[in-house]
């Protein structure tokens, strides 16, 4: 048995303060820009100020972009257009600057922080700071077997919190959340078919590098198995992390409940992170509230997960990629929300009408001399 307690979450989550998005939205009507004229951006500014607890809202000025990494046993199945155990590489290649990701967090002056939960690599192949949270090497094979042991499942959730913690404390003000995994979007296809009770042909996807026809229906048997092993755990989340997660799924699951608790407002990114808010929003229906789904992948299992949230995604790019890529995408927007929000003057205040002098009443014909 888990010593973790998830319903904890639950009482410790807050919605965004409604008082101040009230406050914002009148804030908003009283600028020289008519209200709706900005579109999603009011949204944006108004949500922004509400998580914040701030009317103007402040600017987005610290934000981070957060990958949780990991390998996938599944993978071994032919699922992924990238080699099994093909992670680790890509995390080099983030690391050195060679990823979208990279480019384009050095382009907006945003630092990426890696955290490895289950690379199938040699840890010394790695920084430190990027291996020190590894749970074990690869994950399960999920058709077949648990991806984790109850215990790891737990350190990897506890890990996650903790990387929370660490971004709270340290200043940052928004979070944009992403993974480096291969065999990622077969997990999460599993998680988001389980928990929306649907047959894995509805969120099996083509992945990040568009696999063949071939591949696909490989993926889709193997989350049709992996899914027959999901539904009996249903009603255990971290138990459903352990049996058809992995270790970077069930840290980010564990990352977002915490930074919904530390009011750290969250940018998801594709269908991996969708999937885990997925299995936070079961645990802590709040949640949610805290979250914002960056853009439509194309993938069907985040256009469930998120149709399931009610997260409405910024940008239809169809940007597959991962890594976090597509959510820094929206970060210039939520970052415009902000300005605009806080920066557009107010109409200037009607000023009171002068009184009017009083007219010259007509001479008071009756009391006039008769004329002679």
């Amino acid at each position: 048995m888990s010593s973790l307690n998830l319903d904890d979450f639950t009482d410790l989550i807050e919605r965004p303060d409604g008082g101040i998005r009230r406050d914002a939205e009148a804030r908003r009507e009283r600028q020289i820009v008519p209200p709706g004229s900005l579109g999603r951006l009011d949204d944006l500014g108004e949500w922004l100020a509400a998580a914040q607890s701030a009317v103007p809202v402040r600017p987005v000025e610290r934000p981070r972009v957060v990958l949780f990494a990991g390998d996938h046993g599944i993978a071994e199945l032919g699922v992924s257009a990238r080699p099994a155990g093909g992670a680790g590489e890509l995390v080099r290649e983030v690391l050195e600057g060679g990823r979208p990701v990279s480019v384009l967090a050095r382009r907006l002056g945003v630092p990426v922080r890696i955290v490895d939960m289950a690379l199938d690599c040699d840890p010394e192949s790695l920084p430190e700071d990027v291996v020190r949270h590894r749970v074990r090497r690869g994950s399960g094979r999920i058709d077949v077997e648990d991806a984790l042991t109850l215990e790891e499942a737990e350190a990897a959730f506890r890990a996650g919190v903790a990387v929370a913690d660490e971004e709270a404390d340290s200043g940052t003000d928004l979070v944009v959340l992403g993974d480096v995994s291969v065999g990622g979007t077969t997990a999460a296809g599993v998680l988001v078919a389980a928990l929306c009770g649907v047959d894995a042909s509805v969120v099996t996807g083509r992945g990040g590098l568009a696999i063949d026809d071939l591949a696909w229906m490989r993926k889709c048997a193997a989350i049709r198995d992996a899914l027959r092993r999901a539904r009996p755990v249903l009603g255990d989340q971290l138990q459903l992390l352990a049996t058809v997660g992995g270790a970077d799924l069930t840290a980010m699951t564990g990352f977002l409940l915490q930074s919904a608790v530390r009011k750290l407002p969250v940018v998801l990114d594709g269908v991996v992170t969708a999937a885990c808010a997925l299995v936070g929003q079961r645990i802590a229906f709040r949640a949610p509230d805290w979250w914002l789904a960056a853009h439509d992948s194309g993938e069907p299992g985040q256009a469930k997960a998120l149709d399931r949230m009610a997260l409405e995604p910024l940008l239809t790019h169809g940007v597959t990629v991962g890594e976090g890529a597509g959510g820094l995408l929206a970060l210039p927007l939520v970052q415009a929300a902000a300005a605009l929000a806080a920066e557009l003057p107010e109409k200037p205040k009607e000023s009171e009408a002068p009184e009017e002098p009083e007219a010259a009443g007509e001479p008071d014909v009756s009391e006039a001399p008769a004329e002679q």
